[in-house]
């Protein structure tokens, strides 16, 4: 097995606190281009129409 693998296993508040920030990173940056979609949807119906 991997040394870092094992390291990381031995201690995983590390873990936890490396893979945290990450998470909320990735679930704001899923969030926005959900609104971008949402938006340009409706922009592109009120011009369309």
């Amino acid at each position: 097995m991997h040394p870092d693998l094992q390291k990381n296993d031995s201690d995983p508040n590390i873990g936890d606190d490396a893979g945290t920030p990450k998470f909320g990173r990735l679930l704001l940056v899923l969030a926005a281009a959900v609104l971008l979609v949402v938006a340009l949807t409706l922009a592109s119906e009120a011009y369309y129409s």
